[in-house]
């Protein structure tokens, strides 16, 4: 009796081991697909660094002083993250400066609205700042039912009285200001957005007529040529205009891009009767252009089919060019100018 008890003892030993020994191997299998499952879970999406991809933010688009006398001012330019540079009267230029979800605190100096800026405030959904305008773009405003904020130096903005220059070059404005001065604007973007950026690096030199681009010269009038220099260690373009480094004011720092993007549109004068060559800007329809970055260009073509339409921009195969993740200048030279790129 004794003996079949202790067999009984040790069969019931023997069953709890196997139970024991199975449950801590099922254990330990969940514990390596747990594991596993984690490691897949907690993959980072690669996400866009010039601008949250995810944002409806609307951009701010601001008027930009580029003459001579107060293109050293000019100060905040770097946090943009498209820029324009367009032809104006007298054989000057002007930039149109974009910025979202920004908190730059020195932003200018501004100036007064010409009517085919407005373009590009447009096919950005942007709010349009500036300070002064000619009367072609005070006709649009309402036209175009351009939102607008208007630059004064008290609530939207200040004026640098430090500067030695006349007071015409001395306003600027924040982001922290616009924001105070939104209003009832309206604050979230309808469209999306302008470029279509890659997360990835592409590789350029891999690109089908890819061109070497180390330096790059494009000229608006025989008073105002912008340039670029390709840094190959920092993998951007460091801009000059007329041979001269282009430098933040507070920071001193050169001004550099990582993609620029350059096509021509014809530029007539207005027959207004004002006697100020204020221009008109030919840029409804279609042409032919580049794409610079990472020390190559190609070429591409650009549509813009209304003045409210954004801008395409193609591969010369038909398919939507894809840019770099980085800041763009977007340089629309008038027609016929020079363009070196080598």
């Amino acid at each position: 009796m004794k003996s079949k008890f202790s067999k009984i003892i040790a069969a019931l030993l023997i069953i709890i081991t196997c139970v024991s020994i199975t449950g801590c191997g099922k254990k330990e299998e969940e514990d390596k697909k747990s594991t596993s499952g984690s490691k897949t879970d907690t993959k980072e999406t690669k996400k866009l660094k010039i601008v949250n991809g995810d944002s409806t933010s609307r951009p701010y688009a601001i008027m930009i002083n580029n003459i001579v006398t107060a293109r050293p001012l000019q100060s905040g330019l770097q946090d943009a993250y498209i820029m324009y540079e367009i032809i104006v009267e007298g054989g000057i230029t002007r930039y149109l400066a974009l910025f979202m979800d920004q908190s730059t605190t020195r932003i200018g100096s501004i100036r007064s609205a010409r009517h085919y800026f407005l373009d590009y405030a447009l096919e950005n959904d942007a709010i349009y700042v500036h300070h002064g305008q000619s009367p072609q773009a005070a006709s649009d405003f309402s036209a175009l039912k351009i939102d607008r904020i208007v630059v004064d130096d008290s609530k939207t903005g200040w004026r640098d009285k430090s500067l030695k220059v006349a007071s015409e070059h001395t306003l600027f404005t924040s982001i922290e200001k616009l924001n105070n001065g939104l209003g009832k604007l309206r604050a979230k973007r309808n469209n999306n957005l302008l470029l279509n950026y890659s997360v990835d690096e592409i590789d350029m030199s891999k690109m089908e007529n890819a061109k070497v681009a180390n330096n790059v010269s494009i000229t608006y009038s025989r008073g105002t040529v912008t340039s670029y220099k390709y840094d190959k260690e920092n993998k951007y373009y460091l801009r000059s205009v007329n041979g001269k480094e282009h430098t933040d004011y507070v920071t001193k720092e050169q001004y550099h891009f990582k993609n620029i993007i350059t096509y021509q549109v014809k530029n007539t004068p207005l027959n207004d009767g004002s006697g100020k060559g204020r221009q008109n800007l030919e840029n409804i329809g279609s042409g032919k252009g580049y794409y610079i970055s990472d020390g190559y260009s190609i070429p591409i073509k650009w549509v813009k089919e209304s003045r409210e339409a954004q801008t395409k921009y193609y591969y010369m195969n038909g398919e939507e060019l894809k840019v770099n993740d980085g800041n763009t200048f977007i340089q629309i030279q008038p027609l016929n100018e020079n363009l070196t790129i080598e």
